[in-house]
Order: C-alpha cells, then structure tokens, then sequence
C-alpha cells in the first residue's frame, strides 16, 4: 500500500517551450567553458566566436518560435514568461550579440578617414598582436558573456524573490570578472572590477536581506503571494513589509546606478575595456528595470504608497547628480557614465507612473537607450593614440576635422543622449515623461519638471563635445579614428539606424511595447 506524496515532493512542471531561450544560452555557456579547456590556442578565439554568436542567434530564433507562444508561470511558479518578460529578453539577445560584435574587434593600424566595413588586419601582423595584448582577443570573455547573458534573462522573468537573487548573482560574477580584463591600463581595470565586485556584494545583501523580510512578512517568496498577503493584510508581521520592500529595492537600484547607489558607475565604465562597457551600460541596465518592473508592479505594487515617494526622491536625486556631475568630466567614458545615471533618474520616473502606458514607455527607453550606449562605445574604442584609446576629452578636440564621419555619427549618439527630437532619444522622454504627467499625480509633475531641467544641463555637456569636435583646433599628435572591422560597422550601423528611426517612425515598437506590458499573475 503506497503512502501519498507529500505536495512538497511533488514534480515541479516545466515548461521548456516557454524556457527555450535560456536553455540555450546557459549550453552554449557550458560548450564555451570546453571550448576553452580544449581547444589548441591558436583556434579557440575563432572557434568562441562563432560558438557565442552562433547561440545568441538560436536563442532569439527559440525565443519567437517557442516561448513567445507558450506564456507561462512555470518550474514551480520562479519563473513568469509574460509580455515584459519576452520583450525585454527580445531585447537583452539583442543587446549580446551586439555586445559580443562589439567586443570581437581587433582594429587594424589604418585610420577611418571615411566610415566604411574593412577587414581587420591580417593574423600575425604586429597591430593584431597589439590589439590581442590590449584585450580584444582574449577569448574567455565570450562564455563569461553568455553567462551573464543567461543570468539577465532569469531576471527580467523572475516571479520569485530566491530566483530573482540567483539571477542576480549569475549576471553579476561574469561582469566582475569582464571589467578587469583590460590589459593595457590593467591596474585602473582591475581597481574597478575590485569596486565593483564589493558594491554589487553589498547590493546583493541588501536585496538578500529584504527578501528575508518580505518571506518573514508573507510567508512566501513568491511575488503573487507577497501581493497577495499584502491586499488581505492578513499577516500578523505587518512591520517587516515597508523595511523589506525598501531594501530589495535598494539591491535593485544599485544596479542600475541610481543616487545614491551610483559610485560603482564612473569607476567600473572607466576601468573595464570599452566593448565590456558598452554591453554592461546596455544591458545590464535592461535587466535591472526589468526587475524593478516585476517587483513594483506584481509584488510591491498594492504597497506604493508606503514607498513611492521615497523612490521618487531617489529618482530625482538621481537626474540631478548625473546631470550635474556630467558637467565636471574630463574623460569620455566617465562622462558617459554620469550620463547613464542621469537616464536612469529618467527612466524611474516613467516607472513611479503605475499605468501601463508607463511600464511599455520604460520598455521602449531601454532598448533605445540601449543601442545608442552600444554604438557610442564602439565609437569610443576607435578613438586611439599610440595603441591606447584616446578617452581624455582634450584628445578629442578637432576630430570632426580630421574625420568628419566618425564624429558627425558620435555627434548624432550625443544628440540623442540629449533628447533632440527626430531622435529615439526625445521619443524615449516623452514615453516615460507624458505617463508620469497623466498618472503619476503631483510628485510626477514634479519629476518631469526635474527631468527636463536636467535634460537641458546634459545637453549642455553633449553640445560641449560637439563644438569640441567640429570648432576647435586639433592639438599637433598622433589620435586617430581607427578602421573598424565587419562587426564594429554593424554595431555602429544598427545604433544609428534605430537612433533615426525611433525617432521618426516610433510607432511600431511602441505599439509592440504597449502590447508587451501586461504581467502574468
């Protein structure tokens, strides 16, 4: 006679359909890792590339044929592939396989007079040689990126607080790794992995610590349940919810480098070899709002008014310093850097909106943010003097004469950083601005009031990079815009490209946001 099964011991269901994507970028991790162990060195950097980008590709095929039809709250109620869910891991596979474009260049000695796809130098030459010494050939940083990647696509879809901490360490441990492989300036590299890995430590126990609370509170780490807890207001540990939703939420704004979590941000965007950078600013971002999105508006959302205003504060702290200290930058990558902080302050204010049109305004942000962040950077990794990159704002003074494409394209990435319209980046203001206006009552106003002023101090910084550019005379040296390869071209040219279109033409994938911004509960 067989005794029951406890509920306990029961088969947790998986949906693999609904999990294809990750499932395929966790094995093309794990074949990377074997690649790396043994393959002769002489092919193993071919071997990764083909390798990553080959599985990007298949996860963003399985993502369309499998998972987009097979929305799901599945493996035990952890993980929740929903509109947001599938269009910011959409977004994130496209963000890697440009990031990976981005990171496979290895720039030839000739300089870009005009803005057009060459083949990099040839095997053995003494350029390659200097651009394998200066990281871009190092083939570990491909299955680290995958890694990653597999850790951001769990995060955006997961639906509970244990999953969710998971997701967050597997994104993060690549990318602290990833910031310290600079090999010429090896010792800022490594000083911002080191600052990075103890603030994301101690974001990572923030986050660990309040979902104790909230477990403590409900019962539960599931985020439908916590909801659920909160609205019968059943629980006899009331006072552990407000603590517990402020520290996750902490853990979750350090990532996206909001005031006063932010000084990871200029150090680590300075520190880590450019193409790094650029994947990092892209996103990592996107899967940190991805996150907030799930725990604001599934789990937390009943409760927003105990800590709404408290992130709004934070919000505009937030556009104010990154504006403000933007100003004060020499470096280009720093400036960036402050610039992303300042974008973050912009996207949190569409967010506090609480109405759908804000979550698809904050969707469309990302990914046009993102594009943008993607090509800048590979703009920035071209900019060279004697073998090193040239990211001293002083040695960009009279690029645009020199090569005038190459500075007229960072030129039309700047613009859009500002919010220019006929950019993706006025587009992207005006989702997250015009929800906050209709739904986010009085503090939203005030935000958006904050939010253009700093638009206006940021502009101000871009336009200073342009007249340096284009209206001041070039010093007497050797910086030069180097000839991109195939995949630097493509990462540049799809940035630009989106950067004209969103801000033309924005309708379809703000339709496909609004579309996308309804959760599974």
């Amino acid at each position: 006679m067989s005794a029951a099964v406890p509920a306990v011991f029961e088969a947790v269901k998986v949906d693999y359909a609904a999990i294809a994507p990750m499932l395929v970028v966790v094995g093309g991790a794990l074949i990377g890792v074997l690649v790396e162990a043994v393959a002769p060195r002489s092919t193993r950097y071919g071997a990764q590339l083909v390798l990553t980008l080959a599985t990007i590709a298949a996860a963003l095929v399985a993502l369309f044929v499998w998972a987009v039809p097979h929305k799901a709250v599945t493996l035990g109620q952890s993980l929740a592939i929903d509109g947001p869910a599938l269009f910011l891991q959409a977004t994130l596979l496209v963000f890697g396989l440009l990031g990976v474009l981005a990171m496979s260049e290895r720039f030839g000695g000739k300089s870009a007079d005009a803005f057009t796809p060459m083949g990099a130098s040839s095997p053995g030459s003494p350029q390659e040689a200097a651009a394998t010494r200066a990281g871009f050939a190092t083939s570990e940083v491909f299955p680290l990126a995958l890694f990653s990647l597999f850790g951001m696509l769990i995060f955006v879809a997961a639906n509970d607080l244990i999953t969710m901490f998971v997701a967050l360490e597997v994104l993060s441990l690549p990318l602290y790794i990833l910031t310290g492989l600079a090999r010429r300036r090896r010792l800022l590299s490594q000083e911002a992995s080191l600052k990075y890995f103890l603030l994301g430590a101690f974001s990572s126990a923030f986050f660990l610590f309040g979902a104790a609370l909230l477990y403590g509170f409900s019962g539960s780490s599931d985020l439908k349940l916590i909801a659920r807890a909160i609205t019968t207001n059943s629980s006899q540990m009331n006072g552990l919810l407000l603590p517990g939703a402020i520290l996750v939420l902490i853990g979750l704004l350090f990532k996206v480098g909001a005031v006063p979590f932010h000084s990871w941000t200029p150090d680590a965007y300075q520190g880590a070899p450019t193409p790094i950078t650029g994947f990092m600013a892209a996103a990592t971002k996107a899967a940190a709002f991805g996150a907030i999105l799930r725990i604001a508006y599934v789990g937390l959302e009943v409760s927003r008014w105990d800590w709404r205003v408290g992130v709004g504060l934070i919000a505009a702290a937030t556009m104010i310093v990154g504006a403000v200290l933007s100003v004060t930058q020499t470096d280009v990558k720093r400036l960036l850097a402050y610039s992303s902080v300042a974008h973050a302050g912009f996207i949190l204010v569409g967010l506090l909106s609480f109405d759908g049109n804000g979550i698809a305004g904050v969707m469309f942000y990302l990914v046009a943010y993102g594009l943008a962040t993607l090509a800048a950077f590979a703009i920035v990794a071209m900019i060279r003097q004697g073998g090193s990159e040239a990211t001293h704002l002083s040695q960009w003074a009279g690029l645009g004469r020199k090569h005038p494409v190459v500075a007229g394209i960072f030129g039309l990435l700047l613009l859009a950083f500002a919010g220019i319209p006929l950019t993706s980046g006025f587009t992207s203001k005006f989702a997250v601005f015009a929800p906050a206006i209709h739904s986010g009552g009085t503090m939203g106003v005030l935000l958006v009031v904050i939010g253009v002023l700093a638009s206006a101090v940021t502009a101000y910084v871009y336009f200073r990079i342009i007249v340096l550019m284009y209206f001041t005379q070039a010093p007497e040296d050797d910086v030069v815009a180097l000839t991109p390869s195939v995949a630097t071209t493509i990462v540049v040219t799809v940035g630009v490209l989106a950067t004209l279109l969103l801000g033309i033409v924005p309708g379809l994938l703000l339709q496909l946001a609004q579309d996308a911004s309804t959760f599974l509960l």
